[in-house]
């Protein structure tokens, strides 16, 4: 797999991130024959490594039927519980994912269905291009998404080398990361990678979020510092510098943590769980305090501080706009998980009734 460089000695399972905790929540678990593994591809049924090395996991139907929805299946990052299977030295059958530190979940507008993006993740790259106008509201999203999922988020505005208004972006994006770690790159000249490389302790996993284009792959590479690691994900023929990244990876960097590079999202939905939204618009929650009514809701309301601030110019109305659309975003994705797992409940007791029926029939009762 992906997960040796080069110029580096090959990855310990320390070096993934075992840790003591994790071996002493595992011990009953060890005691029943699993072995643990780190989920570092989704490429086919997906990969995971685990102390004899890289594994196949095989994810058997019962496992995927019991999922009450697919955040309950391996993400790139989970660690995992596996069963060897017998006549295979190098397959494992899935029977557990463990509990989950840092996480990246994304509410898929096409379902509305949640979607881990990565797993025990400390920290999450927001990667945005300086070639094109900065989309500050996608910024946004990635910011409520990794404080939702406790991950510390660093906005990483790429290509300085080709930026068109270095001083403006960086402004416009301190204004809505307030207390974010906002760093400049050019994966080209090297510029900001030392300062992307503190992030990645050994032991520690990063992970790069950004839409297509934005050179994700480019980072990836110039941080593993070997070219060939990536190539096939690189598509040369394309000037527009899209890539072909279509699973999620785990990669070692070399003298350091791990990354976790994923495709390019073209939609990044929030999701219901948190008040990440209010941490995110810090500024618009604190004028919201100033209300002359708890329930105002800035549309008409007299002594709305939310719209006084609007007038003067001290919050911006797309700033204002982007707040109420997270918001309602999170309420429907809300009500949506409810309803689901409301209908996993349904089926859950639709089988057990089915199956009683199925106990009295063969014991020669009737239902009554």
């Amino acid at each position: 797999g992906g997960l040796m460089s080069k110029t580096d000695a090959p990855l310990t399972f320390g070096r993934l991130g075992w840790s003591a905790d994790r071996a002493r929540g595992f011990t009953s678990l060890a005691a029943a024959g699993l072995l643990p593994g780190r989920f570092v591809s989704s490429a086919g049924d997906g990969q995971a490594i685990t102390e004899a090395g890289p594994t196949a996991v095989v994810v058997q139907r019962r496992f995927a039927r019991e999922a009450v929805s697919s955040v309950d299946l391996p993400a790139v990052g989970d660690w995992l519980a596996l069963e060897p299977v017998s006549d295979s030295p190098r397959q494992a059958a899935l029977r557990e994912v463990l509990p989950r530190g840092g996480t990246f979940v994304r509410q898929r507008l096409s379902d509305g269905q949640p979607q881990v993006l990565a797993a025990n993740v400390d920290s999450a790259f927001l990667v945005s291009g300086l070639d094109h106008d900065l989309n500050l509201r996608r910024i946004e999203r990635y910011l409520v998404l990794a404080l939702d999922g406790g991950v510390t988020p660093v906005v990483v505005l790429n290509k300085v080398d080709i930026a068109l208004d270095l001083a403006r972006a960086v402004a416009e994006v301190h204004a809505i990361a307030a207390g974010t770690r906002v760093v400049v790159t050019s994966a080209v000249d090297g510029t900001g990678l030392e300062e992307l490389r503190d992030f990645l302790e050994p032991g520690s996993t990063a992970c790069l979020l950004g839409s297509s284009g934005v050179g994700k792959s480019t980072i990836t590479n110039a941080l593993l510092g070997d070219e060939r690691q990536l190539t096939r994900t690189l598509r040369e023929d394309d000037s527009k510098g899209r890539h072909t990244t279509t699973h999620r990876e785990l990669f070692a960097v070399p003298g350091g943590g791990l990354l976790i590079d994923t495709p390019g999202l073209r939609t990044v939905g929030v999701l219901g769980e948190s008040d990440a939204v209010q941490a995110t618009f810090d500024e618009v929650e604190s004028l919201a305090r100033s209300c002359r009514f708890s329930d105002c809701r800035h549309e008409t309301e007299p002594g709305c501080a939310v719209r006084a601030a609007l007038q003067t110019g001290t919050l911006s109305a797309d700033r204002l706009a982007s707040h109420h659309k997270l918001e309602a975003e999170r309420h429907s994705a809300e009500l949506r998980a409810d309803e689901r797992a409301r209908r996993a409940a349904d089926r859950k007791h639709g089988r057990f009734f089915k199956q009683h029926k199925k106990d009295l029939r063969r014991r020669g009762l009737k239902d009554s």
